[in-house]
């Protein structure tokens, strides 16, 4: 076979880096001191990170660092001064998140590669080929996408793709998770998740399950279709995991994809034996091949919790491997010893002591030889060694292992010279852009409400008090609405809310919609697929974007506006004076509703009591009797899990007040219409009239507004 594929390594620690290395693996991704998405993995130190950046060279591999979290401000100033060192050093590339962070890199640091993270949410060629323009060489994309639309995605950006192969998989599509931060301050976003989707969970009142808890993915039986739609790259989960565990996982993948790639699929088959060591290198909840030939299904979930058992230990992944090269020595008589090495496109030379005239015992090729060959506890071994020796020679032995030592030595220094760099420019915040000074009116701040069903629409339509409303896509682009839509925008603002996936079946159905969603006044987005199709169409209205197209610093405030994004949503997870720094004085503020904190691919309903391909809402329960609604959206094929409180910043008028924020936006999800009416009259009085008003007695939370995220 013509292509290879790379087997790339998680290096949770330096066992695990070396595990990865001696298994066969191509590459590794690390995390160092800051910013990566397992901050409670053993990640290695500035000292301990650049000597593995060299040690992965010397063994001809690459190494990757994860920078795939949001980052504040503050951080975006200190990014510079922490990638330094490992750019010079010479690392391969980094894995992002943040659009803000991905700008920045690549003004400061334009030979490093930039890797889009699973947390970007990539579901589709639309969405990668955004990130291409942005200067992105690889894509690990959305774990819930399909063989065929990974293949699409390749054919169609020609981007290099990474996708998951082994290991555990979320239940939510990753970077749209905000349930550990929003019940236990602890960000995913943030790499803290507290993992609280793998505690039971009942619906309906039900048996408590774990229900939100997937299988690990275990993809062995896959790997010949998985190289057919053309991923470039085998990433292997587990940076929390031991080395143990690495290196056996490892070792699979590369001896399968291998037998693959030489002996095609007729020589391909996994036998039992192997297939028994992987499925024992780490017993959680038994396996799945995910979503790669199915959308989703209760086969993938681990209801029953197995009991707990050790992992095997063992001392094979320490096996240490060396890299190969050549060498030639001559030894002439009067003339300085000399020893050149070779490794790949690296020669050097060496040159020793002076060779004499042997008086008793001349040194002979064999001795020499046995000599030359201890290699000791370096990187490298002999394979081919040419000696070149006159008759009659002597050398002291001391001779010849300072000639290797040193060889060998300005072998490695000249292989790790081919990766070093000097061409960094530091910059701070150098996409930030001063706002302008505002006549500010608070009388004139817009009020916006978002709804998600036809009752609460045709309750918000026409309301004075209302300056924008939001609805999900559906219920505006349907016939009888949108007949009636220039009576209707004449009195308030509608915006269309687009999906919050846009897989390709969605982009598909949406074809026929583009001509009458483009009489609305405009849209809102969540991902970057809905942004790269609205500019294929020639969109040219008015562009917002939802809170979980996460705007967390000013780099990533301005990348937005660059892109023609008109005004964005808030983060939900940065607090007032978070939200002060970042400025949202053009930005849309929640206020109220009950928050998304799940977007899944999996289904409660199906999984539950089957598919019924009704829209819907029902309610998952935890521990503590909390009810956290799960609406159906069936047109899209995905859930949306919400927080079992709403929010509620009412209390925080002053400070809301002195961020004067663009507009106050509340979402209404399964209110009453009475609820649904007190709260409009309380943000209305409160921040449109500037009045004081009482805080409802319900239960409610102020969300990060007070506390934000570590």
């Amino acid at each position: 076979m013509k292509r290879t594929v790379e087997i790339l390594a998680p290096a949770g620690s330096w066992d695990s880096l070396v595990a990865a290395v001696n298994a066969g693996a191509d590459a590794v991704y690390i995390g160092g001191s800051r910013f990566g998405a397992r901050a409670y993995a053993n990640n290695l130190s500035e000292e301990e990170l650049l000597k593995a950046i060299d040690y992965i060279h010397l063994h001809g591999r690459k190494i990757y660092l994860t920078v795939n979290t949001l980052l504040k401000d503050q951080e975006i100033e200190e990014l510079y001064d922490y990638l330094l060192p490992y750019y010079e050093r010479g690392l391969d590339a980094v894995i992002v998140q943040d659009v803000g962070v991905m700008e920045y890199i690549r003004a400061c640091f334009p030979n490093l590669a930039l890797h889009v993270s699973t947390q970007a949410t990539v579901t589709g060629a639309l969405g990668a080929g955004y990130f291409k323009k942005m200067g992105a060489e690889r894509i690990v994309p959305a774990r819930e996408i399909s063989l065929e639309e990974v293949r699409r995605m390749k054919k169609e950006t020609g981007l290099e793709i990474e996708c998951f192969v082994h290991g555990a998989l979320c239940y939510c599509y990753s970077g749209q998770c905000l349930l550990s931060s929003m019940i236990g301050g602890r960000s995913g976003n943030r790499g803290q998740c507290a993992q609280p989707c793998r505690l039971p969970y009942s619906v309906k009142g039900g048996k408590k399950q774990d229900i939100l808890s997937l299988k690990d993915l275990c993809t062995i039986d896959l790997l010949p279709e998985l190289i057919e739609a053309g991923i470039d790259s085998f990433k292997i989960e587990g940076r929390m995991k031991q080395p143990e565990y690495v290196y056996t996982v490892v070792k699979m993948y590369r001896k399968y994809a291998d037998l693959y790639l030489e002996s095609g699929k007729r020589g391909f088959n996994v036998s039992e034996e192997d297939r028994k060591i992987l499925e024992h290198a780490y017993r959680r909840r038994g396996y799945t091949d995910g979503y790669y030939k199915r959308h989703n299904g209760k086969e993938m979930i681990s209801l029953q919790r197995p009991k707990e058992s050790s992992e095997e230990k063992s001392s094979e992944w320490e096996t240490k491997i060396k890299e190969k090269f050549n060498g030639k020595l001559i030894i002439s008589k009067g003339e300085h010893v000399k020893l050149y090495l070779t490794l790949g496109n690296h020669t050097v030379e060496c040159q020793g002591a002076v060779a004499q005239e042997a008086k008793n015992q001349p040194l002979d090729s064999g001795r020499i030889e046995k000599q030359m060959r201890k290699t000791g506890t370096t990187e490298f071994v002999f394979d081919q060694l040419d000696i070149q020796v006159d008759d009659d020679i002597f050398l002291p032995m001391q001779a010849l292992n300072e000639l290797r030592r040193d060889a060998i030595q300005k072998l490695e220094e000249k292989i790790l010279s081919s990766y070093r760099r000097t061409d960094a420019v530091r910059k701070n915040h150098p996409f930030h852009i001063q706002e302008e000074s505002k006549t500010k009116d608070r009388r004139c701040r817009e009020l916006s409400v978002l709804v998600s069903d036809q009752a609460h629409l045709e309750q918000v339509l026409g309301d004075a008090r209302i300056d924008t409303v939001y609805a999900e896509a559906e219920l505006l682009l349907s016939s009888e609405f949108y007949e009636n839509r220039k009576e209707l925008q004449r009195k308030q603002k509608i915006i269309v809310a687009m999906p919050y996936i846009f897989r390709d079946h969605t982009v598909f159905k949406y074809e026929n919609y583009y001509e009458k969603l483009s009489q609305f006044d405009g849209v809102m987005i969540r991902n970057w697929e809905s942004y790269e199709w609205l500019k294929k169409h020639g969109y040219t209205g008015e562009i917002r974007s939802d809170h979980n197209l996460y705007v967390f610093n000013n780099c990533s405030k301005t990348v937005l506006r660059q892109a023609g994004i008109h005004r964005f949503c808030a983060p939900c997870e940065l607090n007032y004076r978070e939200l002060e720094e970042l400025g949202i004085e053009d930005g849309i503020l929640i206020a109220y509703g009950y928050q998304p904190v799940m977007i899944t691919a999996n289904c409660i309903q199906k999984n539950t009591e089957g598919c019924s391909h009704k829209e819907g809402m029902h309610y998952l329960s935890d521990r503590y009797q909390k009810k956290f609604a799960v609406k159906n959206c069936c047109s899209f094929c995905y859930n949306i899990i919400y927080n079992c409180q709403p929010l509620m910043l009412i209390s925080q008028q002053k400070e809301i007040n002195s961020l004067d924020p663009f507009g106050i936006r509340m979402d209404i999800l399964n209110e009453s219409s009475e609820v649904t009416e007190a709260m409009i009259a309380l943000y209305h009085t409160c921040f449109q009239k500037g009045e004081s008003v009482s805080v409802p007695e319900i239960d409610f939370t102020r969300g990060h507004f007070k506390r934000g995220v570590k």
